[in-house]
């Protein structure tokens, strides 16, 4: 499978998706896909070779200018299917003339650094370790991987990278009785910085990144049918299913279909040529396998070229990615974690303990080489893809993609589908994995095994997190909860600075909670009173906000109180009529204005409530320099000390940071 059983979004949230899990028999690496496709679906061994490692505003909730990435989409698509990717777009992070552009065109490289030139938190970094090695205790039953390797940097610093745990533990497991057979403790393997792991379905970022290659090469449309490319992918609707389709996994096929019981490889391509879409093209995302695999064939009709040897000649070999390759050589296997002891009935095959081969039993059956799983490679090679994709599709003075393609892997094709907003090949704005760093700018993906990798272009940081969730078996693992505690804490690693640079009253992350900062009560003169002071927020959307309320002293009920923003780099009011304010702020402090006319004349008492409903929550909101103010003066001012012992906190807490 890929990263999905079926079941909803937050209940698991690997299942969320496919599960790349079903493997199978290893076929011959075949050749490439010929005319009528009957030499297959896999290639040979030409991955990478061995090789060291070389060290080294808001666009969607109004309050930003320029293109944004939903108005980009809708654009795109009414090109009618013809990509234009010859110039930059506006707002890419990447854009030609971009500073971090240049320095990588200039051959600058990932290195490791401190937090502090980093720009970011020691102690919420060691924090962000800590949050991964919990998991190697029980969660909450068995624990939810046998070891980990955690990545974070922000620019070219790679400021954390610790393993933690055994890269391979475990010899067997009972299914009868729910219990392993442990390696002795001199034969267990420990985990280590430079563990190479099975990436699962991070696979399909790569694959991903091959077709908007083409794309830009002129051999391939966005918009135009599969079956241009692959004439056999007709029958039942599929003739109307597009390249965008695979790439947004909007094409209507099911999830997933069992390869790994067709022996040959014929078997296995009538088999996708049977498979028809469950609803219409374009009307349901649902993630598949099966769009990558059909993308995997695509690219390689196109090319000539195997996925395998796609991938050295066009990614890892351009980028030093030397320990990332489909089917590692055997000499790999001691450095590379192991993943399940596969017996029916929670495998699809009966192969034991799988160690150093491809986990997923459909990328198995397809000769190790697929287009949604089957890549093997380290955390600090998958930094270096995202400082790529972060600098403008360059690295080390290497260009894999244009700016305004990497634009394209960060924009939400799925505005019909919300929730599910999907770039090319990227997930975006995925709370249930990425935690505190989501953002309507954030990419990336996780793999069933237990990997996943987020980018943060508002930030300029990026987080990789790979542990073998399979090892002893499947069942043992339980959701994203690792994923998520990471990214909360490294999110709180990138720090929020008050102009004045003292701290703010901050909300906290907790999931599920609440709290109020209240001031002390106070009597408007006229009807000119304002209410003043800075405000920051990041929430889940329709699970978290920030409400301003006011009350009748001394215990009237609380009620909304409307205010409006002004974003502090400039820009048109907001105006939030219901008292509440939640999303995103894009990382900038605004100016808060509330007028307290109804008031004038009338106690008044005036408070803050954030409020986080759901499992999920973003980085939190700041409120900071608190005034109220009319035209005879200053009723209430935070940095006079009489006032600001007054205030009332509840769940809030001073925080520089």
């Amino acid at each position: 499978m890929g990263e999905n059983t079926g079941a909803t979004k937050d209940a698991d949230a690997d299942t969320n998706r496919g599960a790349d899990t079903w493997n199978g028999p290893a076929g011959d690496a075949g050749g490439v896909l010929g005319g009528g496709l009957g030499s297959g679906l896999g290639g040979g061994l030409g991955g990478a070779g061995d090789g060291s490692r070389e060290a080294g505003g808001s666009d969607e909730t109004g309050t930003g200018g320029g293109l944004s990435r939903r108005r980009l989409g809708a654009r795109l698509l009414a090109l009618g299917g013809v990509l234009l990717l010859g110039a930059a777009l506006p707002g890419s992070a990447g854009a030609m003339g971009n500073p971090a552009e240049r320095r990588a065109l200039q051959g600058l490289r990932l290195r490791y650094g401190s937090a502090r030139q980093a720009g970011l938190l020691e102690s919420r970094l060691e924090a962000t370790a800590e949050a991964a090695r919990r998991f190697l205790g029980p969660s909450p039953e068995h624990p939810y991987y046998a070891g980990a390797v955690v990545l974070a940097g922000r620019g070219r610093t790679v400021a954390l990278h610790r393993a933690m745990g055994d890269a391979v533990r475990y010899a067997d497991y009972d299914g009868r009785t729910d219990r392993p057979r442990e390696f002795p403790a001199a034969e267990r393997i420990a985990m280590t910085e430079d563990t190479v792991f099975d990436l699962a379905s991070l696979t399909k970022l790569f694959t991903s990144v091959l077709a908007v290659q083409q794309m830009e090469r002129g051999r391939l449309e966005l918009e135009a049918p599969v079956d241009r490319y692959l004439p056999e992918f007709t029958g039942g609707g599929k003739e109307l299913i597009t390249v965008r389709q695979l790439l947004t996994h909007t094409s209507g096929l099911r999830s997933w279909a069992p390869f790994y019981q067709e022996a040959t490889r014929e078997g296995q391509l009538r088999l996708l040529w049977s498979v028809r879409p469950q609803e219409p093209p374009g009307s349901v995302y649902r993630y598949s396998d099966l769009n990558l695999i059909a993308l995997q064939l695509l690219l390689e009709q196109i090319t000539g070229h195997t996925l395998d040897t796609l991938l050295n000649d066009e990614i890892t070999a351009p980028l030093g990615m030397h320990r990332t390759r489909y089917n590692p050589p055997l000499s790999w296997r001691r450095i590379t974690a192991a993943t399940e002891i596969q017996r029916p009935p929670w495998s699809g095959l009966d192969r034991g303990l799988v160690w150093g081969s491809v986990h997923d039993e459909n990328a198995y059956a397809l000769g190790g080489v697929a287009g949604h799983a089957g890549v093997f490679g380290t955390a600090w090679d998958l930094a270096v893809l995202a400082r790529a994709l972060l600098d403008g599709g360059v690295y080390a003075g290497k260009r894999i993609l244009r700016p305004a393609s990497v634009e394209l892997l960060f924009t939400d094709f799925n505005t019909a589908f919300p929730g599910h907003d999907h770039g090319l090949g990227f997930e975006l704005y995925q709370h249930w994995y990425m935690g505190a760093m989501a953002t309507p700018h954030s990419a990336g993906h996780t793999g069933f095994t237990g990997t996943s990798l987020v980018l943060d272009p508002s930030t300029d940081s990026f987080l990789v997190l790979l542990g073998n969730s399979v090892h002893p078996v499947r069942t043992w693992r339980a959701g994203s909860a690792p994923r998520v505690a990471v990214g909360n804490a490294f999110a709180r690693a990138v720090p929020v600075r008050t102009r004045h640079g003292g701290p703010a009253w901050f909300s906290g992350m907790a999931p599920d909670s609440s709290g109020t900062l209240t001031l002390p009560p106070l009597t408007p003169a006229t009807d000119c009173a304002r209410l003043r002071c800075a405000v920051w927020w990041d929430t889940v959307p329709d699970e978290g906000a920030l409400h301003l309320e006011a009350a009748a002293a001394p215990d009237g009920p609380w009620e909304p109180l409307p205010f409006t923003t002004v974003r502090t780099t400039g820009g048109s009011p907001e105006h939030w009529p219901q008292g509440r304010a939640g999303g995103w702020s894009g990382r900038i402090w605004h100016r808060l204005e509330a007028s307290l006319a109804p008031w004038a004349g009338r106690p008044v008492r005036l408070r803050f409530r954030h409020a986080a409903t759901g499992r999920y929550v973003g980085r939190g909101v700041y409120v900071d320099v608190l005034r109220v103010s009319e035209p005879a003066g200053l009723l209430f001012a935070e940095d006079r000390p009489a006032d600001a012992a007054r205030i009332e906190a509840a769940g809030w807490e001073r925080s520089a940071d």
